[in-house]
């Protein structure tokens, strides 16, 4: 907590807990039917009393809109980084532990899709798939797994030469038993810092897809998707680009901010 008091720390801290907060109760703070019911007389009002943030080109309240957007882009960001973790930290754990032909398999398979860009992966695969919620997860959480893997295969290599875990082999512990006690709990920081950065990445990666129409689809509220919306409106409302653009970047800039502030609790060479 002592570290978490810095400035950078606290502002992390408070985005990523507004932001947090925000997405568990969107649904309870909305009155029913504000966020989504259309007002034509009211489309592209500036920001006033009656509607804080201004509205939308379909009338709709741009306070509503975002906080709804909050709770969609968190939810296809944490679920497409757990399911790199599940994927990618067994791979990585097994590949860095026994090492040799294994090892050489897995990793040129990471390799392989580390050739392509995470965002253009993305794109292969929602556009494969097709674009709704439960595809932009997977082609997100598939597009950030060899990232995670290739830095866990490269935690669990040097955990595995320790000491400790020379001693435990010479005294007949299993491999399972060495992967699940003493491999897993040593490259949990660096998974958990990981992940921490990678639910950044991942809300601009949805914020992309859906930008790009392969992502979340109306009538579901979504950050990118507002911003798509508002393009052929920029000269006369920017406010409708502009209140998107601004939670994504200071939902971005806490997740960053709070992963550099963990990884420096977390890292033994930190302190």
């Amino acid at each position: 907590m002592r570290r978490f008091r810095t400035s950078k720390g606290m502002i992390g801290l408070i985005l990523v807990g507004l932001a947090i907060l925000i997405a568990i109760f969107a649904p309870m703070l909305i009155p029913a039917g504000l966020s989504t019911k259309m007002h034509m007389a009211e489309r592209l009002h500036p920001p006033s009393l009656k509607h804080i943030l201004g509205t939308d080109e379909l009338g709709r309240d741009l306070f509503y809109r975002v906080m709804l957007g909050a709770r969609t882009s968190l939810e296809i960001a944490v679920s497409a980084v757990g399911m790199s973790i599940l994927i990618g930290l067994p791979l990585g754990m097994i590949a860095g532990y026994f090492g040799g032909w294994l090892d050489n398999v897995l990793m040129r398979i990471v390799d392989a899709l580390l050739a392509f860009p995470a965002l253009l992966l993305a794109l292969t695969i929602s556009a494969v798939l097709g674009p709704n919620l439960r595809n932009t997860i997977i082609a997100i959480g598939v597009a950030f797994t060899p990232y995670l893997a290739r830095i866990i295969r490269g935690e669990a290599l040097r955990v595995a030469q320790l000491p400790f875990v020379e001693a435990a082999r010479a005294a007949g512990t299993n491999n399972l038993n060495m992967l699940i006690r003493h491999i897993l709990p040593n490259v949990m920081p660096a998974t958990i810092v990981q992940g921490t950065i990678s639910l950044a990445f991942a809300i601009l990666a949805e914020a992309g897809l859906s930008f790009l129409g392969l992502g979340t689809q109306p009538p579901q509220s979504s950050w990118g998707l507002m911003i798509q919306a508002s393009r052929n409106y920029l000269d006369i409302s920017a406010w409708t680009a502009l209140v998107p653009g601004t939670a994504v970047a200071l939902t971005v800039l806490g997740f960053n901010m709070f992963g550099d502030v963990l990884r420096d609790i977390l890292d033994p060479r930190a302190k």
